[in-house]
């Protein structure tokens, strides 16, 4: 079955699309919420009714007051009083933290005296876009990656530009078409219209004669270059839209609609470059913006098509268990199976119940390959006694429902609390909790397929919260809830509003998510769901590699957080930070562990690198030193030391007194001996 399911993912003619019949139901009762906010407060009414994005570039826009800024790549944009605000950030950093700094270089905007009351609209958005309007007169094309900013001036109007700094100088071309803005922090910012527009300097305020069309402005990044030239041939060719394309195999395509003349010119990341496989598109290397993201590089071409290492989804481990090893695992395996009752569950919160039922799952997996299946039939009662009243509503104190306003499920605790579940009912970290209940109905559908096909329906509505592909009123869950299409890994916060954007901290559980999801397709023989799980799992460890994981000299971020840290703690679309939610920035092993953790045949991709993964520990170990230190948190260190010191990790594993909730004596011995 694994050689057919592999085969069938190396066919580039499979179209990675859940079938639609799966997406327009689902099995949960509905909720109703208390905490969640009124999408019509921002969305045009025509989108209402189809299922909403809960976990965007544009979050920001669209819940409290939409007044905070977000980062597009590479300018941040703020809404605020019918003005849209635009800002080349700077950069900072520490050993701390790197951020980029808002500071408003232009302001846009039709009138010096706005109604303080107007709010901007969401007319349309697409997974690279966004369409934003100040009714009746403006629209901005909020495009991912753009160079310039688009405003279309829909209506003849005077338009206002402000800028927080002094105008040293104001070079109109001969056509009134291009015009240079030299500003006193030493910015340069070109402005391009579609028609000729007259344009009078008065102090830090331009004002124009009453224009209707299309302006661009893009900011110069280095005047002395010939990246004006650069601007200058691709300024007539504007994107509205950007969408991405799942045709083949480990493979995205990005698809970009445009109006105007010419070439289109986009700015890629640094993950997008290392993927980037299209003889059509012209990498343009000296044309560069800076990002926290790393630097962004031009690109020439209305289509990219971004292919990615395939990622092989195993019930077992890769490289396969020392056969000498069985009697130790054998013995831990009877001992943590042992102690499995359902009825002393410690918790109903749905982050912290589904890591225990994963770590169950784990259980009959490693029993499965060192062949002690005498363990599975308690494994199997015990993962049907706990995930069954989750997927019929039985369960007492908490469960699972279906929220019609945004699209999406929620629990009963998150639907009148906003931190109840760590902010589930506010969409919050989705993959990372639906994730493990996934990996468990995966195992159990796995040894247990009568069963799976009795729940098959929840299983689904469960995957499809966060992974359905589609769009449209006929669906019930919003596309690819938690994934960025543009950074290539997920966002864990929901409908927060955050001064740096969204975030995330645990990359290791975004990857389980996705890779549950696939072991959800085997057990289901569900080609489609496999390839998709594994085209995202493949991304998400490629952009934790590229993002989360600090290696030695590496150049991507600044030289004292560099020096410092050898893994982000949280990172967000503005800023890397060193701290954890939950934990200092001293408490290193804390970081490692949040990003390893749950230990899985996948781990051992996510942590190819073994001499990353040695820096890592290394920087790590002298943490465990502190008094107080958990066993579960030192486990973590030990188990990614095995990746290349076996021997010496071992021992240390075989010390421990606890282990992490999700995690198991039999776990870590299965680990270290499939090394």
């Amino acid at each position: 079955m694994l050689i057919i399911i592999i085969i069938l993912l190396l066919l580039s003619s499979l179209l990675l699309s859940i079938d639609p019949a799966t997406t327009t139901t689902t099995t949960f009762p509905d909720g109703h919420s208390t905490v969640l906010p009124d999408p019509s407060t921002f969305f045009s009414p025509n989108l209402i009714s189809s299922p909403l994005p809960t976990n965007t570039f544009f979050t920001n826009l669209i819940i409290e007051n939409g007044t905070q800024h977000e980062y597009i790549h590479p300018y941040t944009i703020k809404s605020s009083h019918s003005t849209l605000s635009l800002s080349y950030p700077s950069l900072f950093s520490n050993s701390s933290f790197t951020n980029q700094i808002f500071t408003p270089d232009i302001n846009i905007s039709i009138s010096q005296n706005p109604k303080p009351n107007r709010n901007h609209t969401v007319s349309s958005f697409s997974d690279l876009s966004l369409t934003l309007d100040f009714k009746p007169f403006l629209r901005f094309f909020l495009v991912r990656g753009s160079p310039y900013l688009t405003c279309q001036v829909l209506q003849n109007v005077p338009l206002i530009i402000l800028t927080g700094h002094n105008i040293i100088n104001f070079v109109p071309n001969g056509l009134k078409t291009k015009y240079k803005i030299f500003l006193s922090n030493n910015q340069v910012w070109i402005l391009y219209s579609s028609t000729p527009i007259g344009l009078t300097r008065k102090a830090s305020t331009i004002v124009s004669e009453t224009f209707r069309g299309v302006i661009r402005l893009a900011l110069l990044p280095n005047p002395n270059s010939g990246m004006e030239q650069v601007l200058d041939k691709f300024s007539s060719c504007y994107p509205v839209s950007g969408h991405a394309l799942f045709r083949e195999s480990f493979s995205i395509e990005y698809r970009w609609k445009s109006r105007g003349l010419g070439d289109l010119l986009m700015l890629a990341n640094p993950l997008h470059l290392k993927l980037v496989k299209d003889s059509s598109v012209k990498i343009l290397d000296e044309f560069k913006y800076q990002s926290v993201d790393g630097e962004l590089v031009g690109v020439v071409g209305s289509s990219w098509k971004l292919k990615t290492d395939p990622v092989k989804v195993t019930w077992h481990s890769i490289k396969g268990v020392e056969k000498d090893s069985y009697p130790e695992i054998v013995k831990a395996l009877v001992e943590d199976v042992k102690g499995l009752d359902s009825s002393n569950m410690s918790t109903n919160s749905s982050y912290f119940y589904g890591k225990l039922v994963a770590r169950t799952a784990r259980l009959a997996l490693i029993a499965e390959e060192v062949e002690y299946v005498d363990v599975i039939p308690k494994v199997r009662q015990y993962l049907k006694d706990t995930i069954e009243p989750w997927l019929d509503g039985t369960f007492v104190g908490n469960g699972f429902l279906y929220d019609k306003t945004w699209g999406g499920i929620i629990t009963r605790q998150g639907s009148n609390d906003r931190m109840g579940d760590f902010g589930f009912g506010i969409f919050n970290d989705h993959h990372f909790h639906i994730g493990y209940f996934l990996y468990g109905i995966a195992v159990l559908a796995k040894i247990d397929p009568a069963w799976g096909e009795k729940y098959r329906p929840q299983a689904y509505s469960l995957m499809l919260d966060f992974m359905t592909l589609g769009k449209g009123s006929d669906l019930k869950y919003t596309r690819l809830r938690m994934f960025d299409l543009w950074k290539l890994h997920s966002w864990a916060a929901g409908l927060n509003e955050f001064e740096d954007g969204r975030n995330q901290e645990s990359t290791s559980e975004a990857v389980n998510a996705y890779y549950a999801a696939a072991l959800m397709g085997l057990a289901y023989d569900d080609p489609r769901l496999v390839a998709l799980g594994s085209l995202l799992t493949s991304l998400e460890i490629r952009a934790a590699q590229t993002w989360w994981h600090v290696k030695e000299g590496s150049t991507l971020y600044g030289a004292e957080f560099t020096r410092t840290n050898r893994v982000v703690g949280i990172l967000w679309q503005n800023k890397r930070e060193s701290v954890l939610w939950f934990a200092p920035a001293e408490q290193k092993e804390f970081r490692l562990g949040i990003q390893l953790l749950p230990i899985l045949p996948v781990s051992e991709v996510l942590f190819s690198d073994h001499e990353y993964a040695k820096q890592l520990v290394e920087w790590a170990l002298p943490s465990l030193k502190r008094e107080g230190v958990g066993e579960g948190w030192k486990g973590f260190v030990y188990a990614l030391e095995g990746v290349y010191d076996k021997e010496n990790a071992l021992k240390k594993i075989r010390k421990l007194t606890g282990h992490d909730d999700g995690n198991s004596l039999s776990n870590m011995l299965w680990w270290i001996f499939s090394r």
